[in-house]
């Protein structure tokens, strides 16, 4: 499927920004099942510069400063994407969890060096014991890790509720695992808490995925919004993306951005401003296929 993703970011204050300097990351990776056809970002008022490069994880960052008195920010980051279908799991019976386990904790083990950055506590992602608790009983002993993964995903969609107003982007897993209230952010950071706390490889993983209209409605442009999911490594089958908020695997429906230890290394936009007052923020996603917007 190809896709048109549109993020469009206003920042309006009540009292002109002198002087600012901002990071984006809102621009899609390429992966093994996604090609990025184009993108754009654009930026208003107009930075003086805009500098990408890649980060330690592949990301796609973008850094601008504005020099000059601006009471409105506006970013637009505009792609078009190509995916294809995730490998289907025709087998469950895969690589027992322990091993990929043993595989990790393997000292010089250099075929997994990918994996490590994703194995241990992150800021987001802390308080690591008591995840295991709950993820334990998904994990049998000799259970293939897709298996234990896709029924964790399953628990977490069932015990745990869609909730915008619980939480916000620094709330803690612990607090996530108390409330039972969240939204995909904190479903993510409570999945990736409980691989990690196994002593398993998990990252965050930030993206988009298409929203279909009921039938008979039309689709509402702008009225879709970032999204976020888990990857666990699963040794010979690499990555496996699982989706706990919609309970399943990642499809060709779902756009990936970027992915990190947690949400704080990809944070759509952030910056420091000198100025500026009270300020208010309006975001704005559309996911459309290209077919529909006469390509």
């Amino acid at each position: 499927m190809n896709f048109r993703i549109t993020h469009i970011t206003d920042y309006k204050y009540s009292d002109p920004v002198d002087l600012s300097w901002n990071k984006a990351c809102l621009l899609p990776r390429e992966t093994p099942r996604q090609h990025c056809l184009s993108s754009q970002l654009k930026i208003t008022p107009e930075p003086v510069a805009v500098r990408e490069r890649l980060d330690s994880f592949g990301n796609r960052l973008h850094y601008f400063a504005l020099q000059k008195p601006h009471p409105e920010l506006v970013v637009q980051a505009v792609s078009e994407v190509a995916v294809i279908p995730a490998p289907a799991i025709v087998s469950l019976h895969n690589a027992p969890w322990e091993d990929v386990r043993a595989q990790l904790a393997k000292p010089g083990a250099v075929d997994v060096l990918e994996a490590l950055p994703f194995l241990h506590e992150s800021a987001l992602v802390q308080g690591l014991p008591p995840l295991a608790d709950y993820a334990r009983s998904s994990f049998a002993a000799g259970r293939s890790l897709v298996a234990a993964a896709d029924e964790l995903m399953q628990r977490i969609f069932q015990d745990f509720k869609y909730d915008p107003s619980a939480t916000n982007i620094a709330t803690p897993v612990a607090e996530i695992m108390a409330k039972r209230h969240g939204v995909c952010q904190d479903f993510a950071h409570l999945g990736v808490g409980c691989l990690r706390a196994l002593g398993l490889a998990a990252r965050y993983v930030s993206g988009y995925i298409e929203t279909l209209p009921p039938p008979g409605q039309e689709r509402l442009i702008g009225a879709d919004a970032s999204h976020a999911w888990f990857s666990v490594y699963c040794g010979a089958d690499g990555w496996v993306d699982f989706d706990p908020t919609n309970n399943q695997i990642a499809s060709e429906q779902h756009v990936t951005l970027a992915w990190g230890r947690d949400f704080s290394d990809v944070s759509p936009l952030r910056g420091v401003a000198l100025g500026g007052g009270e300020h208010s923020v309006s975001v704005s996603v559309d996911v459309a296929r290209l077919a529909d917007t006469g390509r």
